[in-house]
């Protein structure tokens, strides 16, 4: 499997080459195309120049007079190109190399071209002429005309192609070179920087790798050397990390907590039944021990029910729509404050309700507003002394209702305000007091208020504490 440094390094350097070759190759077009452009252009000034020169001496009849074969040989020693003057025809008459008796005159160049050159005036070639020279040339032809316009023949300027070759190879191996060196500093420097790119990479794989091993502690570190992309990738995982920590010491401690809960209850039943089964406990007493063994069964009952409840809150991750309805807040909380008149009457206590004397209409889930009320008061009245206060107080402000409970007792520690609200939590370390309830109570209010997108709070001084949480209003 590649690696990310090598697939990365192995691209970029592929990118680089394919670059440089492509470079490379339209260079060298451009290049040869501007030589041949020029050696024709020089070829044609050439040819101009010879054509004048001819096309002057020829109205004076003096084409064999050594003025002007000395001025043709200068012309072709200046322009440093070959030029044969050549009839009609196509015949050699002059050549520059020796005007005065080369080797080529009276060869011919081919009636045709010499036809072709008259006609269009011109003509450019690239190639061998046969029988005059043996490597590859440049080639220009023009017609001569006197001042009548008549043709008096042809001129044929030619230079071989190896010395503008040789420029171009020159070139070639110039940029060869050079691209030689970008590649070996491109090598260094691309590899350098993808070493750079990658090492958080492999920093993040080996946190993870810790962090799947056991080792909840690990984290990316973060560098201001990072780019943006990186830095948000080594938080996020920095985020998840903390999250799953989390969620695993919530586990950790609800599977602890579960198992202390259940531990006393079935010990309690295991016990009871054993001594009835063996007759440790008298037939007489059997009764008052099955009824312990029925309450501690129904307080497991009464656990289970909690945990599903919970479960399927969080599962809903919401109250949706549908299940929520509209209905008198107000008239829902005198129905649940009914269900309390016997242990508010065993306890002596004062009850103080405030509430508006027109209905204040919320939109939520009926039921679970009735379970958060009912945790609420119950806990109020639980914890409250004989002859004290229990309140309960509604009102609407800024769109919203604030609902709040509140009873006189013990004043709850301010390091203990933040936990009220977790499972399990009670604040009878001893869990002597209030034998009935699990701790869960508070953690369902919570958890339907949360689900229904809204808050709770509690404060505790001076001998009272209050709980208070929000409805959306839909009056």
């Amino acid at each position: 499997m590649k690696t990310t440094y090598s697939r990365t390094f192995l691209t970029s350097m592929a990118v680089l080459l394919l670059a440089l070759l492509a470079v490379g190759i339209f260079l060298r077009a451009l290049l040869d195309d501007y030589l041949t452009d020029n050696a024709f252009a020089r070829l044609e000034k050439d040819a101009r120049v010879i054509t004048d020169l001819t096309a002057a001496y020829s109205s004076k009849d003096s084409l064999n007079s050594m003025e002007y074969l000395m001025n043709l040989d200068i012309a072709g020693k200046l322009s440093d190109a070959d030029a044969v003057v050549c009839d009609s025809d196509g015949t050699i008459r002059l050549c520059s190399e020796d005007p005065l008796g080369c080797i080529h005159q009276g060869l011919t160049v081919g009636e045709a071209f010499a036809q072709r050159v008259l006609d269009q005036g011109f003509a450019r070639e690239t190639g061998v002429i046969q029988g005059l020279y043996s490597d590859n040339r440049y080639v220009y032809a023009a017609a001569i005309h006197d001042r009548e316009g008549q043709n008096l023949g042809i001129v044929i300027v030619s230079r071989s192609e190896s010395a503008t070759k040789a420029v171009l190879h020159k070139m070639t191996d110039l940029y060869v070179t050079l691209s030689c060196l970008v590649i070996v500093f491109s090598v260094c420097l691309i590899g350098l920087f993808v070493h750079r790119q990658t090492k958080p990479l492999k920093k993040m794989a080996e946190t993870a790798r810790a962090f799947g091993h056991g080792d909840l502690d690990a984290r990316v570190e973060i560098s201001g050397h990072y780019t943006m992309e990186v830095e948000e990738l080594a938080l996020a995982f920095n985020n998840m990390a903390s999250s799953l920590q989390k969620s695993e010491y919530q586990r950790q401690e609800f599977v602890a907590n579960v198992s202390h809960e259940l531990k006393t209850p079935m010990t309690t039943i295991g016990g009871y039944v054993d001594g009835i089964l063996d007759g440790t406990i008298p037939p007489e007493k059997s009764r008052h021990y099955m009824q312990i063994v029925s309450d501690e069964t129904k307080r497991l009952s009464r656990l289970v029910r909690s945990m599903l409840d919970i479960s399927q809150l969080q599962s809903e991750a919401g109250i949706p729509a549908e299940k929520r309805t509209r209905f008198d807040l107000s008239e829902n909380i005198g129905q649940v404050l009914l269900t309390f008149e016997q242990k508010i009457t065993a306890k002596n206590l004062n009850v103080e309700v405030d509430m508006p004397p027109h209905p204040v209409y919320t939109n939520a889930n009926r039921d679970y507003i009735t379970q958060v009320v009912y945790n609420l008061l119950d806990n109020a009245v639980k914890f409250c002394p004989e002859n004290a206060t229990v309140g309960i107080r509604l009102r609407e402000a800024r769109g919203k209702v604030y609902v709040s409970v509140y009873n006189d007792g013990k004043t709850i520690p301010a390091e203990e305000l933040p936990l009220v609200f977790d499972r399990f939590h009670k604040l009878d370390k001893s869990r002597s007091e209030n034998r009935d309830g699990w701790g869960l109570g508070l953690y369902i209010v919570k958890t339907i208020v949360c689900s229904h997108g809204e808050n709770i709070s509690v404060s505790s001084k001076d001998g009272k504490t209050e709980f208070t949480f929000t409805m959306p209003l839909v009056n």
